[in-house]
């Protein structure tokens, strides 16, 4: 009896040690539990969808820690440093795509990588953080709603790599980092007339983008979007397989491991682009309305941390980075059900691949930065 006060005073010390670990982590609770599930779910679906392979299973898990890492040291950093170093960055990236045009790897018949040796890397996807840094750098002293000149400058800071990366040819991610722009300057605020003009100059641009910019191949896959029947057993291919395996899972699915179309390997590219055919087959619809609600919980929470925000620039940025990651699964999973051409993006930390879960985490330190480190703000 005599040693419980003394008990209770270590218990209570501890506390207090575990609270000031995790203040200085500068990691957002909500956002680490929502990450932390979809990952573990992710790690169950890709090793039934690599026919339980368990190297493949370990390589993600590893891509995973070093990502992870990433989305601490990037939590780390006051918001005010991403201020001052965003316009270096956004240089030092455009040169390496650049870079790419001239040195880069070739793979697949696309111009991507850059290979230093004991790294190989696609600049293409730093440019998913850097452009929205880059835009919320530059609109964080304007006045809105924006003026056509600001408009201008917006629309050529992510005009450049776009393009840059759409000759590469990557198509996908060229989409993407359009997509996060077009994002920062929807939340900045942008009057109807100015949607107007940038919708008019896109319906422009899609002939010059259709005959100078996209391949044969690229081409090919709109058409198979419009008509997969056309050619069930080429172009139409992944797609009609894709639909067959989400339709045979059914209310429940057919049960983990169970899945017939990817491990009869009917489904291509089942541990990649369309893993979450493997989930509808496996889990069904109740599984696929789940791994959607995972995936909605981390981008609400996203949003609410940047309405959290004290200034316009960790306010656009915490955004932007949000509404990114909700359009990558979205566009995903649209692409697998058949209601947007295949564009070959993975879905976000499910899909196999480490580059683009290592970007995606970053992202994540970077708008639990914006949280944490708000009293830091103007310091």
């Amino acid at each position: 009896m005599n040693n419980s006060p003394l008990l209770s005073d270590n218990q209570e010390n501890r506390r207090k040690v575990l609270k000031k670990i995790w203040k200085k982590s500068h990691l957002d609770f909500l956002l680490l539990v929502g990450v932390l599930i979809l990952a573990t779910f992710g790690f169950g679906i890709l090793y039934s969808a690599g026919n339980q392979s368990l190297a493949l299973l370990q390589h993600q898990v590893l891509s995973f820690i070093l990502a992870f890492a990433a989305m601490c040291l990037f939590a780390q950093i006051p918001t005010y440093r991403y201020q001052s170093l965003v316009p270096w960055v956004y240089s030092a990236v455009l040169l390496l795509l650049v870079a790419v045009i001239s040195v880069g790897v070739i793979n697949k018949g696309a111009q991507r990588w850059l290979n230093l040796g004991i790294l190989r890397f696609q600049p293409s996807e730093i440019m998913k953080l850097v452009v929205p840094m880059m835009l919320s750098w530059y609109l964080r002293n304007k006045n809105f709603p924006l003026h056509t000149k600001d408009l201008f400058v917006c629309c050529l800071i992510v005009a450049l790599p776009v393009l840059i990366i759409a000759k590469q040819p990557d198509l996908s991610t060229a989409i993407l980092v359009a997509a996060t722009g077009a994002f920062v300057l929807l939340l900045a605020g942008i009057t109807w007339k100015l949607i107007i003009g940038i919708a008019a100059i896109i319906a422009v641009a899609i002939p010059i983008v259709w005959h100078y910019f996209m391949h044969a191949y690229q081409k090919a896959r709109l058409f198979t979007f419009l008509s997969p029947e056309h050619d069930p057993y080429g172009s139409g291919y992944n797609i009609i397989q894709s639909k067959i395996a989400i339709g045979s899972g059914g209310w429940f699915g057919k049960g983990w491991l169970l899945g017939s179309q990817a491990h009869l390997q009917f489904l291509p590219e089942h541990a990649t682009d369309f893993i979450f055919a493997v989930c509808g087959e496996e889990f069904g619809f109740i599984g696929c309305i789940l791994l959607l609600g995972i995936f909605l919980y981390i981008v609400g929470r996203g949003l609410y941390l940047s309405v959290c925000a004290q200034d316009t620039f960790t306010r656009l940025l915490a955004g932007s980075l949000s509404i990114s990651f909700f359009a990558s699964f979205f566009i995903n999973i649209c692409m697998v059900v058949g209601i947007l051409p295949v564009v070959g993006l993975p879905l976000p930390l499910v899909s196999y691949g480490g580059s683009s879960l290592v970007i995606f985490m970053s992202g994540f330190g970077i708008i639990m930065s914006t949280r944490t480190h708000r009293k830091l703000i103007g310091a």
